[in-house]
């Protein structure tokens, strides 16, 4: 029995306090005054949208290429520097490499090779339909041939993966005119983000030269709180008010960050991206699931939490109301609230701990 009692005094006194929660505070200005409480005006409606999140821009991968050294060389000249629009196929250095002209040079021997491969499969072939010569010769001959031209297609490709055009391997196999001297050009019409390399410089095979971009759409990382995420959907619109830039919200990611507990979100700009910089750190807006119910976004500062409940405390001519809010959404500053709110109420901004202590009738606390 005295089990039952203490159980049952537990749910009188919660049910007690959410009766507290439901009645109103007296107070008159000059209480109001000395307890701190200021207020506002409850914002204008809005479609559920969460300001203020720290976000970076950045280039998507698929439009960032990194240019290296093909061969081991020494930078001649460079022709462009950061920030500088470039065209695909575009010149942006110059090399010397020794190492390529002896690719060319093995290229010319794969070029003889090959052609006098031919030309002996070519009588062969003619010296066995005549019964001259036996079948198994011409079949040793077509392999050389074709060994030859494997060896041949070989060298091509490397003089392509060195920077060479299809025109350029053309020219050198009819004119027979080695050069040390590789061009490099742009991969993309884009912009040069960096350079890693200047004339004079001895580099090795494979080291960045330069960093080259499409800047057109960039993305976004946003980091977001846990709680925003709930009404969330891809495809959501993104702003960046000060910037006057948009896009629309690609992907929600599913694993929080170790340090401040936020989920990482990924937009696409594709509004405004003249106006942004990569890596530039940047507040955004997100669209949040609107539920077809009123929505304002208000400070954060401006909500209490009893017993579990979220309230805001709406000022009535003979005090306060604490009145209850669903929270759709929480950003870095403010938070988007539904409820039973007209819009054109006033809430309590300062002092709302107080009026959360003077609510539950204890000295605060949840």
């Amino acid at each position: 029995m005295k089990f039952i009692s203490v159980i049952f005094g537990l749910i009188t006194c919660s049910a007690s306090q959410l009766s507290i929660a439901a009645t109103d505070i007296t107070l008159n200005s000059k209480q109001i005054e000395s307890l701190g409480i200021t207020t506002l005006a409850l914002p204008k409606k809005q479609s559920g949208e969460v300001s203020g999140l720290p976000s970076q821009v950045i280039v998507p991968s698929n439009q960032l290429f990194v240019i290296s050294t093909p061969l081991a060389a020494l930078v001649e000249q460079t022709l462009v520097g950061v920030g500088d629009s470039v065209r695909k196929g575009q010149p942006i250095a110059r090399l010397q490499s020794p190492s390529l002209a002896e690719a060319q040079r093995g290229l010319l021997q794969a070029t003889v090779q090959s052609q006098l491969a031919k030309e002996n499969l070519s009588r062969d072939e003619s010296l066995w339909k005549d019964g001259i010569i036996a079948e198994s010769r011409y079949r040793v001959s077509k392999g050389a041939a074709t060994e030859a031209q494997a060896i041949l297609a070989e060298r091509k490709q490397m003089l392509r993966l060195s920077g060479m055009s299809d025109a350029a391997i053309g020219q050198l196999q009819s004119g027979n005119n080695l050069s040390s001297v590789l061009t490099i050009n742009s991969p993309i019409d884009g912009v040069v983000l960096e350079k890693s390399a200047s004339a004079g410089q001895r580099l090795d095979a494979a080291v960045p030269l330069f960093k080259i971009a499409k800047l057109h759409p960039l993305g976004l990382e946003i980091q977001a709180p846990l709680t925003m995420t709930s009404g969330l959907k891809v495809g959501a619109t993104i702003s960046i008010p000060g910037l006057h830039a948009s896009g629309k919200l690609t992907a929600i990611g599913r694993s929080l960050t170790g340090a401040n507990q936020t989920i990482l979100l990924r937009a696409i700009i594709n509004q405004g991206t003249e106006n942004l910089r990569p890596n530039q750190m940047v507040e955004a807006s997100i669209t949040t699931n609107g539920k077809g119910v009123p929505q304002w976004e208000v400070p954060k500062e401006s909500i209490a939490r009893i017993t579990g409940k979220a309230f805001v405390f709406v000022e009535i001519p003979t005090g306060f109301r604490p009145q209850p809010v669903e929270v759709l959404g929480e950003g870095a500053q403010n938070s988007v609230i539904s409820g039973a709110l007209k819009g054109d109420e006033k809430i309590a901004l300062r002092g709302v701990s107080a009026l959360k202590s003077s609510t539950m009738g204890v000295g605060g606390g949840e």
